[in-house]
């Protein structure tokens, strides 16, 4: 029986929609994650629809690339593991919930400032490549399009990404929403042990062999 393959549905509605959007500024400002709006109107849908917008070219090739790179190995897991149907399911809770929940700190922190925006699905592309590294920790990771030979192991590119990730959000000012990494990430490493917690002795294990 034929899997649907959500990682291309995802990234099609993704493209289409931030595409879209650049021409058309209604559905921009409306589905843009503007904390100090979703308070003022309980709109917190947004939370969800400003994944499916980005800024522009570079922006959503580099998050498509990286989903892409990493979603169809992540679904193929799940659906290995769970069957079609809750696999999916699971992918998508992984994804989507990735989403949302990477933003909710970035909603607390920007609530009073009406002037914030934030929009990209780096939460839930965050969310799948961790995923990936606790399935497969040794694996290497290319940075900036190298290919993985030339890259590093999954788990020592997690904890600098994670540094990384959280320096720059405390630090701001570059007008990328870091934290939308940051927690997007852990949401990713959460959400797969508790689907999976067999995964945590596994992961540790083949880290194990790599070190010593």
């Amino acid at each position: 029986m034929l899997t649907l393959d959500v990682t291309t549905v995802l990234m099609v509605l993704t493209a289409g929609i931030s595409m879209y959007a650049w021409s058309n500024q209604e559905l921009m400002e409306s589905w843009i994650m503007r904390p100090y709006v979703m308070r003022q109107h309980n709109e917190w849908y947004r939370l969800l629809t400003s994944g499916f917008l980005h800024a522009n070219w570079s922006h959503l090739l580099f998050n498509m690339f990286a989903f892409y790179s990493f979603g169809q190995a992540v679904q193929d897991i799940f659906v290995g593991l769970s069957g079609a149907t809750n696999g999916l399911l699971q992918f998508l809770a992984l994804y989507l919930g990735g989403i949302v929940v990477s933003d909710l700190p970035t909603y607390f922190r920007h609530r009073q400032d009406p002037d914030y925006r934030s929009l990209g699905a780096s939460g839930g592309v965050a969310s799948i490549i961790f995923a990936a590294v606790i399935f497969s920790p040794t694996t290497k990771i290319g940075l900036l399009f190298l290919p993985p030979q030339l890259g590093i192991p999954g788990f020592i590119f997690g904890f600098l990404y994670l540094a990384y990730s959280y320096y720059q959000g405390r630090r701001s000012g570059d007008n990328i929403n870091h934290d939308a990494h940051f927690y997007g990430a852990l949401y990713g490493v959460v959400l797969t042990l508790v689907l999976y917690p067999a995964a945590a002795a596994y992961c540790w294990g083949q880290i194990q062999a790599y070190l010593f």
